[in-house]
């Protein structure tokens, strides 16, 4: 029985949903829990050739035989949600916790509408803020007040902890990164709550002593949305002389792309009490690796790379993304120092 947290290490976008699909594939979780903040974040799947952006279900829906949740922790917006089941299928795989906080129009239209969100901070505009702020003032509707929600409904901390019981494997999956937490991240340009192992731990009701690892997932040239401090960003036209443009995948918006932060990988595995690293974007650091399945196929200069980010971090790097196919991975899990 293994308990896995996956977890972003720097500012978002690192590329957890294809590690949770793998550690899917590979350890076979009979759950595929999700925590983090709610639909303001996007995981990018491929799934038989296909890419969904997924906002609310799990990102480890790829793999058929888990049961996915979402935990009391996060935020539902039953529009979103349901498009997303609708799209794949999985509404009798689905639960969520009758206790999670529900965002309204009202919510989005606040969002949307409140200068110092939309322009300073750069929020998505999903509506999480305000409606985390309802939440805290004890105003917020719960999943059981929406009709629309009541055959989903469950207690996701009890069927969590009732599958490890039984000795079956659980991932808890998470959204955004470290880097905007709103405790340890770059405030005020930050989410609006929590985005650590722990607060995912608790977001799906798993005492802390119940978890066994926690990946946690970092980019080998980290990228951030909106505004806010970014100390290794790289002028945007070295960016695209290394071929690098990417795009959010809730707001769209051009993400700004940075160098290695030896600083944050190092701090942001300290708090999330990380186990094990994931990194993606390896063939960014040499072409020459795009899709590589063999570590020994390596070139010495990824190679290089890699064991100065775990020297940086502290913490092996067992979960090697060499390309955006799912396939393009090295699982170094079994050889953990």
């Amino acid at each position: 029985m293994v308990s896995t947290i996956v977890v972003g290490g720097f500012f978002g976008d690192e590329g957890k949903g294809k590690i949770v699909a793998h550690i899917a594939y590979t350890d076979h979780p009979s759950i595929i829990a999700r925590g983090g903040v709610g639909p303001n974040a996007g995981h990018t799947v491929l799934k038989d050739g296909v890419k969904y952006g997924v906002r609310m279900v799990p990102s480890g829906f790829v793999y058929d035989k888990a049961r996915l949740l979402i935990g009391a922790g996060v935020l539902v917006d039953p529009t979103v949600l349901e498009r997303e089941v609708q799209l794949l299928g999985c509404a009798d795989r689905l639960g969520v916790d009758y206790r999670c906080s529900i965002i309204e129009e009202k919510h989005i239209l606040e969002d949307k509408t409140t200068e110092r969100l939309a322009k300073k901070i750069g929020t998505t505009g999903t509506g999480c803020g305000p409606a985390n702020k309802d939440r805290v003032m004890r105003s917020a509707r719960q999943a059981k007040d929406v009709e629309s929600l009541k055959k989903y409904l469950t207690d996701v901390s009890q069927e969590c902890n009732d599958a490890i019981d039984r000795g079956e494997n659980i991932i808890i999956e998470g959204s955004q990164g470290f880097g905007i937490s709103l405790y340890y991240g770059t405030y005020p340009y930050v989410t609006s709550k929590d985005t650590s192992a722990s607060s995912l731990a608790a977001d799906v009701g798993v005492g802390p002593t119940r978890i066994d690892e926690v990946v946690v997932v970092f980019k080998a040239f980290p990228t951030r949305v909106g505004e806010g401090p970014f100390e290794t960003e790289m002028p945007p036209e070295e960016a695209k002389k290394r071929g690098i443009a990417e795009f959010g995948t809730v707001t769209g918006r051009a993400r700004r792309i940075g160098y290695w932060d030896p600083r944050l990988a190092r701090y942001s595995a300290m708090v999330n009490g990380a186990t094990q690293a994931a990194i993606t974007g390896l063939d960014r650091v040499d072409p020459a690796v795009k899709g590589v399945t063999d570590y020994d196929r390596l070139t010495d200069r990824v190679k290089e790379f890699l064991r100065q980010a775990e020297k940086d971090a502290r913490v092996p790097f067992t979960l090697l993304s060499t390309g955006p196919d799912q396939k393009d991975i090295i699982d170094l899990r079994n050889h953990k120092k």
